[in-house]
């Protein structure tokens, strides 16, 4: 999901302001009803508003293997792409044309129980002086701010299985992570095409890489080098009009089940929190997809927590009803809101949590965001 309103809106606003330029209006650019091609679709879309590349994910010693312990960390690295629609006819390195942004955060779940878990950072430059780069529609394929990356080396064929890395490294914790696919690409919406508002304008292309495979290493400021294994989801979307605006915020849930399941939902929210559309979809362990209408999502809120920086109340538990089966979702740490006013403008919580069946079991682990609940945001 990872819907990011506030990126077109805050550098097309701040830079209108400095420029005199006009903001331009949403009219569709590169979202329509097609079938997505890869590897060419891992690139970047360039001519469309709004990107994200985003991974999430969970590490622990010995972690990776259905019925393995609790996870010992959660990880979330996101690259954002934002068009701005200025200085498109111009000719100078200087032009903003593309703005890209990158949010690193690691949850380090035994220090949680103390305080101070959550570790996070974030970055923001524009293209065109050598600090970013956004990945081609073919070759080796990365997404670069500065020393942050997420590279996907090359695929000698379109379905060949999945291969990235990441590199980040940050003043308190650095990852170096390795993830290898284990299960095709999943489509979400209608084979890629997603819908999140009535107007097809609100579409955008939508897939995601869940159940992949992590190893790798975990740095933190004062403390040994970790080795770690365990799982990940990549969800990679492009839109150009992000909410309708009655929409104050959304709430996204992306799981991995222990079975080899994976689970996405979400809803768009209205000021009075009721949802305003809804979907998602659930891959089961042998392959069978099942994808949720607008009308088939129940997000229902049973516990809040209240941020003492913000005041801003989340809801960190709830019961989550589709009609491939009904979940509990609970956060593994109840403080992992993230303020990233100094790049996006945002202040949002995203956090590692544990997916509870009905009986009350694990069922799997992923992550949980919700946005919105800081202040409405706005286009």
């Amino acid at each position: 999901m990872r819907r990011r309103p506030f990126l077109t809106s805050l550098p097309l606003a701040l830079l209108a302001a400095r420029t005199g330029a006009a903001v331009p209006d949403a009219a569709p650019l590169g979202v329509t009803h097609r079938a997505l091609r890869f590897p060419a679709d891992h690139g970047a879309h360039p001519d469309t508003h709004i990107e994200w590349w985003y991974v999430t994910g969970w590490l622990g010693a010995g972690a990776g293997q259905a019925g393995a312990p609790k996870p010992e960390f959660g990880f979330q690295v996101t690259f954002f792409r934002t068009r701005t629609g200025l200085a498109e006819t111009s000719a100078s390195r200087f032009a903003a044309r593309q703005l890209v942004f990158a949010h690193v955060a690691l949850t380090d779940l035994a220090a949680g129980a103390h305080g101070g878990g959550l570790m996070h950072d974030q970055r923001a430059a524009r293209e065109g002086l050598g600090l970013v780069q956004t990945p081609a529609a073919a070759g080796s394929q990365v997404v670069q701010l500065r020393d942050w990356s997420l590279q996907r080396p090359t695929a000698a064929t379109p379905d060949a299985a999945t291969a990235l890395r990441i590199a980040v490294r940050s003043d308190r914790f650095a990852l170096t992570l390795d993830l290898a696919g284990t299960q095709p690409i999943l489509l979400q919406g209608d084979a890629g095409y997603s819908q999140k508002g009535p107007d097809p304008r609100q579409a955008s292309h939508y897939y995601s890489e869940p159940q992949l495979a992590v190893r790798g290493r975990v740095e933190r400021a004062g403390a040994p080098v970790r080795d770690v294994r365990g799982r990940a989801w990549l969800d990679h979307e492009w839109s150009n009009e992000l909410l309708p605006s009655e929409a104050v915020g959304w709430d996204w849930v992306g799981f991995n089940l222990l079975d080899g399941a994976a689970l996405m939902a979400f809803r768009l929210r209205r000021a009075d929190g009721s949802a305003l559309w809804a979907g998602g979809s659930l891959r089961d362990a042998a392959g069978r997809l099942r994808v949720f209408g607008a009308g088939d999502v129940r997000f229902e809120p049973l516990r809040r927590w209240t941020s003492p920086r913000t005041q801003a109340a989340y809801p960190v538990e709830w019961t989550l009803a589709t009609p491939a089966g009904r979940w509990r979702v609970v956060t593994l740490q109840d403080d992992q809101e993230l303020d990233s006013r100094d790049s996006t403008g945002s202040v949002y919580w995203e956090g590692i949590s544990a997916l509870h069946d009905d009986a009350g079991s694990v069922a799997g682990y992923g992550y949980l965001e919700l946005t919105g609940y800081s202040g409405k945001l706005r286009l």
